[in-house]
C-alpha cells in the first residue's frame, strides 16, 4: 500500500510536519538531571483531593532538581467536560499556593510550551497521526459500535481476550480501494495504531516508585485519534510530554495496565521514553476495611470540602506529605519551624501500596501547624476563611484587628503552644465570648460545683478584682477567697484530704472561668479577664451570679 497516499488522502489539510513542530518546541535549557513534571487533570468535574497529591509529588520533585513544574488541562473528552471545571481547578491549585512555572491561566496560556489546553492542540495531534499512517504503522477503522460489539462478543465465545487486534482488526490491512469507497460514502472513522507487539513476549519498565515491572508486549491496535479527530488520552500525553519535554510523569497506578501501550506508542513514534511514576491510591478505612476515596461517597474527596470546613492550607499541604513521603514526620519532628520546602522529597520513600488517608489524623496536623502560627497569621487566615464562609464573624474580626490579635495570641508561641483549635470554622466558638454579640451566658458549671456556693464565691470575687493586678497577685487572691470560704489553697493538702474542704482553689477559678466565659475550657482566666476589661468582667460576675 502506498502510506503516502493514504495519509494524503485523511489529512490532506495537515501541512506542517513532527519536524515542524520539534523547531517550535526545541529543547529546555536546563541543569543535568533537572526535572520537567506537570499535572494534567481533566475537567470532568470537581477537583479530587488526589489532584492535590498528585501536584505536590510532581511540585517538589521538579523544584528540588531545578527543573520545570508546569500545568496542562486534558479537555479532549467533550462529552464527559464540565463547564467551568477547568477555571475551578486553575484557581484552586492557587488557593492551596501550588507553584506553577508555566501553563494554563484563566485568560490563557503563561508559557512557551502551550497551547497547554489539549482542546487547542488538535493540528499538533494529526501531525504525528499523519506520520503514523506514512509510516505504516497507523490506519484508519470504519467499524461502527455494532460491529464491535459484535466483535467483543465473537471473543468472549471463542474465549479470546478482548480487544481490537490480529484476526478480529477488520480494517487492519484494508485495501486503499477499501478505505477510499468508505470514504465516499462518508463513513466516521478512528485512526488506530498498527501494533508490532507480540503478547507471548514480555517488555520491561522501571517505575521511579514501583521498581521493576513486566508485562506482556501490546498486541491492541487501540484508537490514537477519534472520529471527531481528537486524541484520547494515550496519544495526547504521548505527543505533548514529548514537545513539552516531560521527564517524568506521574499518575495514579490505574494507569499501570496500560503501560505496554505507551512503550510501544512511544517506539513508534520515536520518542524517548519518560521515566514513569504510578503512585498508590488514596485510601479510606470505612468498617474496619480500606476502600478507595470515592467522589460519590466521601464529601473529603472533592478539594472544596477543606476550604469550606475551614481546614488550613498549611495543614492539609503537610498531611498531604506525610502521605507522599513516609520519613517526613520524622523530618517535622527534628525541624518543627522550618518552611516544608526544606525537605527533601523523594520517590523512593513513596509507598508503592495504598496510602491511607486518615482525616482524624489530618486535623491533629493542622493543630500542630495553626500552634505554630502568629497570632497575625491566624488573624489573616481566619479572617479570609470568614469572609467566605461566615460573614457576622468576619466583621467582628474586621471590626477591631488589634483585639482580635490580641485574644489569638493568649497562649501563642513558647515551647508548648496551645493547640485550642486546627479549623477556622473552629475559631468562632473558641474565641466567641470575648464579643457581647455573640457571648451566651455562664450556665455551664460543672455538677460537682454547688450554685449557693458558686453565688456566694462570685459575689465575694466582686470585691477583690483588681485589673491591674500582676498574674501571680491575681492568683494570691483566689487562693485566698479559697481559704476564707473552706476550700483548699494548696492543691497538695487537698489531694491528701479532700474531705476536709469544701473544694479546691481549682473549684473557684472554674466558677469564675464559666462566669466570664460561659465554658468550662476556655485559654488562660488571667489572660481573659485582662483583655475583657473591668467593665465587663464584673458584669458578666454580677449576672451570673444574680441567676444561679
Amino acid at each position: 500500500m502506498d502510506y503516502n497516499y493514504l495519509a494524503e488522502l485523511l489529512y490532506p489539510h495537515i501541512k506542517t510536519t513532527p519536524e515542524d513542530m520539534e523547531k517550535k518546541y526545541p529543547a529546555r535549557d536546563l541543569p543535568e538531571g533537572a526535572r520537567v513534571m506537570r499535572i494534567a487533570p481533566s475537567p470532568t468535574g470537581y477537583l479530587h483531593i488526589g489532584a492535590l497529591y498528585q501536584a505536590m509529588a510532581n511540585e517538589r520533585s521538579a523544584h528540588l532538581s531545578g527543573g520545570k513544574f508546569y500545568f496542562r488541562i486534558e479537555d479532549t473528552d467533550s462529552k464527559r467536560e464540565v463547564q467551568g471545571a477547568a477555571e475551578l481547578f486553575i484557581t484552586m491549585f492557587g488557593k492551596y499556593g501550588i507553584k506553577f512555572d508555566e501553563g494554563a491561566v484563566i485568560d490563557g496560556d503563561d508559557g512557551n510550551y502551550g497551547p497547554y489546553r489539549q482542546s487547542q492542540r488538535t493540528e499538533i495531534y494529526q501531525t504525528f497521526a499523519k506520520k503514523l499512517v506514512q509510516d505504516g504503522r497507523a490506519y484508519p477503522c470504519f467499524c461502527t459500535d455494532e460491529e464491535i460489539e459484535a466483535i467483543r462478543k465473537q471473543q468472549e465465545e471463542a474465549g479470546d481476550n478482548p480487544g481490537y487486534y490480529g484476526k478480529y482488526a477488520k480494517w487492519r490491512d484494508a485495501s486503499i480501494e477499501d478505505i477510499e469507497t468508505a470514504l465516499k460514502e462518508g463513513k466516521p472513522y478512528v485512526i488506530r495504531l498498527k501494533s508490532m507487539g507480540d503478547a507471548s513476549k514480555r517488555v520491561k519498565v522501571t517505575d521511579a516508585i514501583k521498581g521493576e515491572l513486566e508485562f506482556p508486549q501490546n498486541e491492541q491496535d487501540f484508537v490514537i485519534l477519534k472520529s471527531n479527530g481528537t486524541p484520547p488520552y494515550h496519544f495526547a500525553h504521548a505527543v505533548d510530554d514529548h514537545l513539552m519535554h516531560t521527564t517524568h510523569v506521574m499518575r495514579g497506578e490505574e494507569w499501570v495496565a496500560t503501560l505496554p501501550w505507551h512503550v510501544e506508542l512511544f517506539d513508534a513514534l520515536g520518542f524517548k521514553r519518560p521515566v514513569y511514576c504510578h503512585t498508590a491510591t488514596l485510601m479510606k478505612l470505612d468498617g474496619g476495611s480500606k476502600r478507595k476515596i470515592s467522589k460519590r461517597k466521601d464529601p473529603e474527596a472533592d478539594l472544596a470540602f477543606y476550604i469550606k470546613e475551614g481546614y488550613p492550607k498549611d495543614g492539609l499541604l503537610e498531611y498531604v506529605m506525610t502521605l507522599l513521603n513516609s520519613n517526613f514526620e520524622d523530618w517535622r519532628r527534628a525541624n518543627p519551624t522550618a518552611p516544608m520546602t526544606d525537605f527533601q522529597f523523594s520517590f523512593k520513600k513513596m509507598s508503592v501500596s495504598g496510602a491511607l488517608f486518615d482525616i482524624q489524623k489530618l486535623y491533629d496536623v493542622c493543630k500542630d501547624v495553626v500552634s505554630r502560627m502568629t497570632a497575625e497569621e491566624v488573624y489573616e487566615n481566619v479572617t479570609a476563611w470568614a469572609k467566605d464562609n461566615d460573614p457576622e464573624f468576619y466583621e467582628l474580626l474586621e471590626a477591631d484587628k488589634a483585639y482580635a490579635v490580641e485574644i489569638l495570641g493568649i497562649g501563642r508561641g513558647g515551647k508548648k503552644p496551645r493547640k485550642d483549635f486546627g479549623l477556622w470554622s473552629e475559631v468562632k466558638a473558641y474565641m466567641g465570648f470575648f464579643y457581647d454579640a455573640l457571648f451566651t451566658g455562664n450556665k455551664d458549671y460543672p455538677e460537682n460545683l454547688d450554685k449557693a456556693e458558686t453565688k456566694k464565691i462570685l459575689e465575694k470575687y466582686v470585691d477583690i478584682f483588681d485589673e491591674n493586678d500582676e498574674q501571680n497577685v491575681w492568683f494570691d487572691r483566689l487562693k485566698a477567697l479559697a481559704d476564707s470560704e473552706g476550700y483548699a489553697s494548696d492543691m497538695k493538702a487537698y489531694k491528701q484530704d479532700p474531705a476536709a474542704f469544701k473544694g479546691s482553689v481549682a473549684d473557684i477559678a472554674m466558677m469564675l472561668r464559666v462566669a466570664v466565659t460561659g465554658k468550662q475550657v476556655s485559654p488562660d482566666t488571667y489572660c481573659v479577664m485582662k483583655i475583657l476589661g473591668k467593665e465587663r468582667v464584673l458584669g458578666r460576675i454580677s449576672t451570673a451570679a444574680a441567676e444561679l
